[in-house]
């Protein structure tokens, strides 16, 4: 099913549809038409056609209460009818398409075509075959089977680039299935909450079905259409459908219909599915897009003729859509409701560095999420310039050679140019042009690419094992570089297991749990009642799975400390809430960042009103007038008696780093009936029943992780919605803050009062002036913990830019968490909207899996490195070689296909040797390596060089005066074809074995002396040096012509690997030399700040739109693209369908290009949960803004 592609799969359900219409009471069809219908409309035609919404429940067999019996038959039937709640997904590349495009690389496609014409100039023999007269470096007349073999060199130089080529390709399919995999496992992971059979069970949301009641509640993420059917307060954010910011008020009888795709911004409810997977909006939107994808690959062939510049303009607005067109990955999951933003996908795309034409893909690239990624940037840098050196380099090799030939031949000799010998001539100049490409080959450093790639990868697949769920590659690796973790405290610092161990009832402060016969009867049952029915009713307390174990806590983890109090005090609120179901709640204002405080209002017997409120002490207190005391009436509670109160029990409370939260009531008479939406009133004049001391203990291995970060450089800062007692009590237990040390703890008010000036506008500066000091923040804001976050990464305080993660679980932490260079996401308490907007999720939400995430970004930049120096030891090594050995020899002492060996074998095998070293603590000791840090320090560029010496001395030692020490014939000056001699091969030989031992030393780039240490961890590395080991003695021994190899001795064996071992032994040499001796050794690979802000960070201060306006309007650009694109095409097809000229659909298509340009040019992209696919930027050009609606949006 998954390769059904979206059309068919579109038609199916609608010949499905059809057929079975009359089993539920509407189709289809209807409920899909009554879906696009929004607010008044929609209510008019419920009104009209069915009812109500009770009457669709009983239509589509369900119960608004009990949900769906939930039989299999059952269950089956609605799929079948209304289709399933799953999106397929686009194909996959397919291998073919893969080898394809490892294909298109400069430096192969060269390489063949080398091979092709000195394949085909050996097949061709001159009429005058006695062509010794043709040229000069004929050493004698050859055997006729030598001159047989020509065609050798030309066909394994073809075979070797078909290696390469495979290798290529097999890793980018391995990592596509990879990704993919990943891709299932969030998708498995992401479950919904149903009603069925009267039980309230969570599904996975590929098994929700039309007709199922499901349970939202604020920070969902809807995964299918549905009705309001009933719930209180309920807010949703649908700016990802519909582009407007505001967040929609959601009501039974104003509006009631839920979208796929959108977020519960607040309250909570209950709906019922009416549209699930392609019926859904989201699913809609998607089926256009995937539809159009293949459609303009059908276009793509038939316009092939007369339609180039349409074409170019319609996969200008695909590229629009993937962010990058050959991004096969973002391609084929581009229909993944939850994707992960194609941003992994680009990441792992190559950065095949040899050609022109990769930076305007790099710019492109750059629309991605903030910035490319610190490595890649480096990265790209480093391999062009390698690139560009070795271009130069074999470039002169070839001039070198043709022109030390022609004068020789025929200046020098005199010789004239006959006829019959041209075909020598020109093998000869195919000889040289190998050769130079050979030198480029070896220059191009193309293992790199594979290197990261394996690395990453690598990395991110034992992430998991450490409960780290990577949703975007480059986050691994910038961990390694972050300075700055900003934390919050609940459920990440904390366990998050919630239970009340102090109380302040009836004028008594208990210091332990209150026996309930020493509380007044009346004021006990208030404050069961209060905490009973005053909490959402998903919240409860099961009996604990295993004997022996903790009863489990579900739902919020406040409310079930709360609810646990009312069991220790032996009551029981189940009883109480089946009295007062949910549906007989007369009204709730939820819980929110704003009112920091729940309340639930009910109707009494007597027709009055009684309101149960809870929150945050200090906040709800304020609101308080009276108190119940000991007896259990109500006395006044006068301002000086609330600052008695916060100074004897809060206080004390919030300093043994307890949340303190303040139970209160508030009788209304029946008339008249208060004005509810009124809030202010209502919430005012209370009678606190008790306050409570929540205790959330520490998670044991948080101090030692907190020591771990401090000690690798890391500041760890806490945010919390929390009392500043508490949060600096929870601090100092952590270990964040120690008694003695200079540093802030600020409640947001008072950061906000320092950092804006007179106008209330938020001055960099003072941010600057609090941040370097600040540890807690406390009682803050989600905005405040964008505000923190943005200041620390815009600050210029320090001389490094700092980087910045952010742990966060609330829908509210969606900004910062974007904002971050690494959002954390909690995988168990974090809501769909924290993880939509995350990097990476922790799936046991602990703080410690951080300092593993560190451990491996670390790790991978250290991995980068150490490939690096070893390959550019072998690099700057080969090229020398070759190029002198050319100019000297005519004739480079390494041939094509050993140096493709060389190459391609060592640097695909010790990318993978020397990317999958485990990480060690050791890692943790070393301050973060910062961004403009360079990729290769002057301890490796000493290494490489040292190393580099070592190599070419022995070898142009061997090469000038090998014969004589082995008594063999020189390999120099052979004629064109001769056999391969003795002497080259020793060279070949002994070069191999130096990279191999050369490959241990490149274990360790710091300077360390062992660098056999921890190699038996690591099965790979050894593995593959053997490995290569192996291959080798066969090539030497066997490989014959084609490789160019004549077998050796034991002997001359022996001293190969001699020699190689001299690097072990060189290697420590090197080791000694203090590198800071080495003044004049330079960097190479370092960002300059310049290059570090992309361009379309730099226009962001000029348009000046609040982040969270931005944040707002990506919604809209989706909307522009998705429309464009599908319009265009439409209008293509049409036009061919009525074979018209095309100039309508080029003036049409001219028009949408220049609007895509303006929405390309725009500001850092965001990551949106509807089309992650689509990377939309996330604000508009100004005249956008002032126009929601523009062009072609209904």
């Amino acid at each position: 099913m998954g390769d059904m592609t979206n059309s068919d799969f579109y038609s199916k359900n609608q010949r499905n549809e059809s057929s079975h219409g009359g089993e539920f009471g509407c189709t289809m069809e209807e409920l899909r038409s009554l879906m696009e219908l929004r607010g008044t409309e929609a209510v008019v035609k419920i009104k009209e056609t069915y009812g109500d919404t009770e009457a669709i429940c009983r239509r589509l067999k369900t119960s608004p209460v009990e949900g769906l019996p939930g039989t299999a038959p059952d269950l089956e039937k609605r799929k079948q009818i209304f289709g399933q709640n799953f999106i397929p997904p686009k194909k996959p590349k397919t291998f073919l398409q893969l080898v394809w495009e490892a294909l298109q690389d400069v430096t192969l496609i060269i390489l063949e075509i080398a091979a092709i014409i000195s394949l085909g100039l050996s097949f061709y023999h001159p009429p005058g075959e006695s062509n010794e007269g043709c040229a000069t470096a004929q050493g004698g007349a050859e055997d006729e089977g030598e001159a047989e073999a020509g065609w050798i060199e030309g066909a394994a130089i073809l075979l070797s680039v078909i290696c390469v080529v495979l290798v290529t390709a097999f890793n980018d399919w391995s990592k596509e299935k990879q990704f993919r995999g990943l891709q299932s496992r969030i998708e498995q992971e992401q479950k919904f909450t149903v009603v069925r059979a009267g039980q309230v069970v969570q599904i996975p949301v590929a098994e929700i079905v039309v007709g199922d009641i499901a349970q939202i509640k604020y920070g969902d993420l809807l995964p299918a259409d549905g009705l309001f059917i009933q719930g209180n307060d309920l807010k949703i954010d649908e700016s990802s459908l519909t582009g407007e910011s505001d967040q929609v008020r959601k009501s039974v009888d104003k509006d009631p219909m839920l979208l796929s795709g959108t977020h519960v911004m607040e309250g909570s409810g209950r709906m019922v599915v009416t549209a699930v997977g392609v019926n859904s909006q989201t699913g809609i939107i998607f089926t256009l897009l995937g539809a159009g994808g293949e459609e303009e690959e059908k276009k793509d062939k038939k316009a092939a003729d007369g339609a180039a510049p349409a074409n170019a303009a319609g996969s200008a607005n695909a590229s629009l859509v993937n962010g990058k067109m050959q991004d096969g990955s973002a391609d084929s999951s581009q229909s993944k409701a939850k994707q992960q933003d194609g941003a992994a996908a680009m990441e792992m795309q190559p950065l095949k560095s040899a050609e022109g034409g990769d930076a305007d893909d790099k710019k492109k690239a750059n629309m991605h999420k903030k910035e490319k990624s610190v490595l890649q940037g480096k990265l790209t840098k480093l391999a062009v310039q390698i690139g560009k050196a070795g271009l130069v380099m074999s470039a002169i090799t070839v001039i070198i050679l043709v022109l030390y030939f022609t004068v020789d031949t025929f200046v020098v000799n005199k010789k004239p140019w006959l006829t019959e010998c041209t075909p020598v001539y020109v093998q000869y100049f195919v000889k040289f042009f190998i050769i130079g490409v050979t030198v480029l080959v070896v220059a191009v450093p193309e293992g790199l690419p594979l290197a990261v790639t394996i690395s990453l990868a690598y990395s991110v697949k034992k992430m998991m094992k450490d409960n780290n769920l990577v949703r975007h590659l480059d986050a691994c690796e910038t961990m390694g570089n972050a300075t700055a973790i900003c934390s919050d405290k609940t459920g990440t610092l904390t366990t998050n297991r919630m239970t009340v161990v102090q109380a302040y009832v009836g004028d008594v402060h208990y210091k332990e749990i209150p026996d309930p016969s020493s509380i007044n009867a009346k004021t006990l049952e208030l404050l069961v009642n209060a905490i009973a029915i005053n909490s959402a009713y998903t919240t409860k307390i099961l009996p604990p799975e295993k004997e022996g174990a903790l009863p489990r806590q579900v739902g919020n983890k406040t409310e079930c400390g709360l609810l646990g109090f009312v069991l220790d005090l032996r009551q029981d609120y189940e009883p109480v809430r089946s009295q007062m179901p949910e549906e007989k709640l007369y009204k709730v204002y939820t819980f929110n960042s704003v009112r920091k405080s729940m309340s639930t209002v009910i109707k009494m017997p007597d027709e009055s009103f009684r309101m149960y409120s809870k929150g945050a002490s200090e906040i709800v207190l304020k609101k308080c007038c009276k108190i119940l005391s000991g007896a259990g009436e109500a006395r006044v509670f006068r301002p000086r008696d609330r600052d008695e109160m916060v100074k004897k029990v809060i206080e004390p409370m919030a300093c043994d780093g307890l949340r303190t939260i303040c139970v209160a009531y508030r009788d209304f008479p029946s008339s008249p009936e208060p004005d509810w939406d009124n809030e202010n009133d209502i919430l005012n004049e209370l009678t606190c029943i008790c306050v409570v001391g929540i205790e959330d203990p520490v998670r044991p291995e948080v101090p030692e992780a907190i020591r771990k970060c401090q000690r690798a450089g890391i500041t760890v800062r806490m945010v919390t919605g929390d009392n500043i007692n508490t949060a600096r009590a929870i601090a100092i237990k952590c270990g964040i803050i120690h008694p003695g040390e200079d540093f802030l703890c600020l409640e947001g008010k008072e950061f906000n009062r320092r950092i804006r000036n007179e106008k209330g506008e938020i001055e960099q500066e003072r941010i600057d002036k609090i941040w370097p000091k600040l540890r807690v923040l406390a009682r803050s804001s989600p905005t405040d913990k964008h505000t923190l976050v943005k200041g620390i990464i815009d600050s210029t305080h320090t001389e490094q830019r700092q980087v910045v993660a952010v742990t966060g679980d609330g829908t509210n932490d969606g900004p910062a968490l974007k904002k971050a260079d690494v959002g954390f996401a909690m995988g168990i308490a974090g809501t769909d909207v924290a993880k939509e907007a995350s990097d990476i999720i922790l799936t046991d939400d602990n703080f410690s899996s951080i300092v593993k995430a560190v451990m491996w970004g670390r790790n991978v930049y250290d991995s980068i490195s150490k490939f690096l120096q070893f390959q550019l030891t072998v690099n700057v090594v080969a090229v020398i070689v070759a190029f002198t050995g050319a100019c000297i020899t005519q004739d480079s002492p390494l041939k094509a296909v050993q140096m493709l060996w060389v190459n391609l074998i060592m640097d695909t095998f010790a990318s993978l040797a020397l990317a999958t070293e485990p990480p060690t603590e050791t890692l943790l000791l070393r301050k973060p390596y910062g961004r403009n840090k360079p990729l290769i320090s002057r301890t490796m560029m000493k290494n490489i060089l040292g190393h580099a010496v070592y190599q070419l001395t022995l070898i142009f030692t061997l090469l000038f005066v090998g014969e004589k020490m082995f008594q063999i014939d020189s390999g120099r000056n052979a004629p064109l074809h001769s056999p391969p001699s003795e002497h080259y091969t020793i060279i070949f030989n002994t070069f191999v074995m130096m990279q191999l031992f050369n490959e241990i030393n490149a274990r360790k780039i710091h300077g360390e002396r062992n660098v056999f240490d921890g190699i038996f961890r690591n099965p790979i590395f050894c593995t593959i040096v053997l490995g290569t080991f192996a291959i080798q003695i066969v090539i030497v021994q066997f490989g014959g012509k084609p490789f160019s190899c004549s077998p050796l001795q034991l002997d001359q064996w022996m001293w190969c690997i001699f020699i190689g071992l001299g690097e072990l032994v060189w290697g420590q040499v090197i080791a000694t030399i203090p590198t800071s001796r080495l003044k004049f050794l330079k960097e190479a690979g370092r960002l300059t700040q310049k290059e570090e802000i992309p361009e379309e960070e730099l226009n962001e201060d000029v348009e000046e739109i609040d982040h969270a306006e931005r944040e707002l309007r990506r919604g809209q650009i989706l909307w522009f693209r998705g429309l464009n694109r599908i319009q265009t095409q439409i209008e293509v097809v049409n036009t061919f369908k009525s074979g018209a000229s095309f100039q309508g659909a080029l003036r049409r298509q001219s028009s949408v290009t220049s609007q895509s340009q303006d929405v390309a040019s725009l500001s850092s992209p965001s990551r949106v949960s509807l089309s992650n696919a689509l990377s939309s930027p996330t604000s508009l050009p100004p005249a956008a803004a002032g126009h929601p609606r523009r062009e072609g949006v209904p």
